[in-house]
């Protein structure tokens, strides 16, 4: 995809979540990988329902910013993806109010932080780590990503929001969205004793979709 593209494509999507109300204000942040191995970031204070492909944040492929507005200052967040993940071709970070939700109450498993109510966040996430409260911007979020050592696509901030990479922007998208989605569902049914997967149906979501399944 020309990065040209890649721009428009990055703030289309953007301002989709934002009109459905996936993030708010001027929270939340979106890159991706370009041709030459450089990124595309999107600014820091800039809402996704505004973002504009020529104010980007542009970086070569060896981390120097050659173009655009400052980037977001979650950008040790991003890379720290990137530099684990050699699928990772784009990040997506919200504060997407159900998750949020879900990472404030009691009980939470860290380790595997989606309930497995449907199949389809375990094909798009595998197992969603859930980490500890960091304040915004601090590198530490990066490090503790790194520290996963590469076998999460998705982490879950407590109190703040999720992060998930793909393969490209569409596929980190929809990977969210599907995040939100299954932790709507969970907040729903709370305290009703829902029906979860079993472990037997769980290892067949696994292997019929290829799921990376850290255990």
């Amino acid at each position: 995809m020309s990065e040209t593209k890649l721009r428009e494509q990055m703030c289309l999507l953007a301002k989709s979540m934002f009109d459905r109300g996936l993030t708010a204000g001027s929270t939340g942040n979106i890159s991706a990988r370009t041709e030459d191995g450089g990124l595309l970031v999107s600014p820091t204070g800039t809402s996704f329902g505004r973002l504009d492909p020529a104010h980007l944040s542009r970086f070569d492929a060896n981390g120097h910013q050659t173009g655009g507005h400052k980037p977001t200052k979650e950008m040790s967040l991003h890379q720290a993806f990137y530099d684990t993940r050699s699928t990772a071709g784009a990040v997506v970070h919200l504060h997407s109010c159900h998750s949020v939700a879900l990472s404030l109450l009691p009980g939470a498993d860290d380790d595997n932080f989606l309930p497995p109510l449907t199949p389809y966040s375990i094909m798009k996430l595998g197992k969603v780590k859930l980490l500890p409260f960091f304040m915004p911007g601090d590198t530490a979020m990066g490090n503790a990503v790194r520290g996963l050592a590469g076998k999460r696509s998705a982490v879950m901030l407590a109190n703040h929001g999720p992060v998930v990479a793909g393969k490209d922007v569409e596929a980190a998208c929809d990977a969210i969205e599907q995040l939100e989605d299954t932790a709507r569902l969970a907040l729903l049914t709370q305290g009703m004793a829902p029906r979860l997967l079993t472990a037997e149906q769980i290892k067949d979501v696994v292997t019929n979709f290829d799921v990376e399944w850290d255990t």
